[in-house]
Formats: C-alpha cells, sequence, structure tokens
C-alpha cells in the first residue's frame, strides 16, 4: 500500500528538479535543447495526472469510509491511530495536488519556451524581408 506513495513522492521529487532547472537561466541553445528534451518526457509522463487522481479518489472514498472514533468507547490507541491516519491522508492529499501542479507548471514552462522560440524565429524572418 506504500509503495505507491512512495512512487508518488519521487516523481513530485523529479518534478521539482524538471521545474527548477527549466527555470534557470541557460544560454539560448542549451535552453532549447532542454526544453525539447523535456517536452519528449512530458507526453509519457502525463499518466502521472491520472495517477493521481485516482489517488486522490481513493483517498476520498476512505475518508468517507473511515471508521470515526469520536465517541468515549474509544481507547487512547484507537484514538492515535485514527488520528494518524487522519494525517497520513492530509499528507497524500497534498502529494497528490503537488503531483498534477507540477506537471502543469512544467507543461506551461515548456510551452512558454516553445512559443518564445516561435516568436524570436518570426521575428527574424520579418527583419530578413
Amino acid at each position: 500500500m506504500a509503495l505507491q506513495w512512495l512512487i508518488l513522492s519521487y516523481v513530485v521529487a523529479a518534478e521539482v528538479v524538471i521545474a527548477v532547472i527549466l527555470t534557470l537561466p541557460y544560454p539560448m541553445l542549451l535552453k532549447k535543447r532542454i526544453v525539447s528534451l523535456v517536452s519528449l518526457v512530458l507526453q509519457p509522463a502525463a499518466s502521472i495526472v491520472a495517477f493521481a487522481g485516482f489517488q486522490l479518489l481513493d483517498l476520498y472514498w476512505k475518508n468517507e469510509h473511515r471508521l470515526m472514533c469520536s465517541s468515549e468507547v474509544c481507547t487512547a490507541t484507537e484514538r492515535d491511530r485514527y488520528e494518524k491516519s487522519i494525517y497520513k491522508a492530509q499528507r497524500n492529499v497534498v502529494l497528490c495536488a503537488a503531483g498534477i501542479l507540477l506537471y502543469w507548471c512544467i507543461y506551461r514552462i515548456c510551452k512558454y519556451n516553445k512559443d518564445l522560440e516561435h516568436l524570436e524565429e518570426l521575428e527574424k524572418r520579418c527583419k530578413a524581408e
């Protein structure tokens, strides 16, 4: 059960690294190559959005069907276990949301750089005429 969250956390960490690499200032030639490489990886990596969405739905379903431990019948250990599961669920929701948001940010950064490159080519053509 924890393997999916481990995988998701590694993917989010990789997305953070990619986003940082994309936003650092580089020479234009290196920047174009990095953007083209990341753009090639983006389409297969879109599965992270579906995976994180599925995990969010799973967390929602588990939250709706979780046994409540708020009465005086619960022992202290049961209450601690309940609170710990709530904290884990909240952490996992943040992890899923971060994965989806970071994927979108990387996509937009790549699209922005490609559009910028296209506009620079248009400007060069217009100046050449």
